[in-house]
């Protein structure tokens, strides 16, 4: 049975609630967008299904779509969303519907249950980081783009999806 994970925003304006099957935060990003929406040390997704998505304060969800290629002539704006508390800015879930049944939330906007700890971190996206950004310390595989399984394939790898 998928995990059920609660989170909320820093002020408390927004809770919410979804059902994981992928809800061990393995996988560091440290593109562009994830270091400048979650702080310098980049965001780590967990993977939801979306029909499950129970919000408390939706009055106070504003959505961001990134600006792809900016500045260039392949300049676009991305299909996915990252939700947001428009009070305090907290990042709460990413969704792209592009993959309707599923949805991201943000591992720092968990409260419960505790996240487990993995083994070994996946770093994706080195490529974007700049100089100053410090990988963190203890086992890791190191992506220059992404790495070679999805939320759902590392969790199967790992023995630790849940149906």
């Amino acid at each position: 049975m998928p995990v059920k994970l609660s989170g909320s925003c820093h002020c408390g304006a927004v809770k919410f609630t979804v059902d994981s099957s992928t809800a061990v935060p393995y996988q560091l990003c440290l593109c562009s967008i994830c270091r400048k929406v979650g702080g310098v040390g980049g965001s780590i997704n967990l993977g939801g299904h979306s029909e499950t998505l129970k919000v408390q304060g939706k009055e106070y969800i504003s959505v961001y779509k990134a600006v792809m290629n900016r500045g260039t002539p392949e300049e676009y704006v991305a299909t996915s969303e990252r939700n947001f508390c428009s009070k305090c800015s907290s990042m709460l879930w990413l969704y792209d519907e592009t993959w309707p049944k599923l949805i991201h939330p943000f591992a720092s906007a968990i409260d419960s249950p505790d996240l487990k700890v993995p083994d070994e971190l996946t770093v994706i996206k080195l490529d974007s980081k700049p100089p100053y950004v410090r990988l963190p310390e203890g086992p890791k595989e190191v992506y220059n783009d992404y790495g070679e399984y999805s939320l759902e394939d590392w969790h199967k790898k790992h023995h630790e999806f849940v149906q």
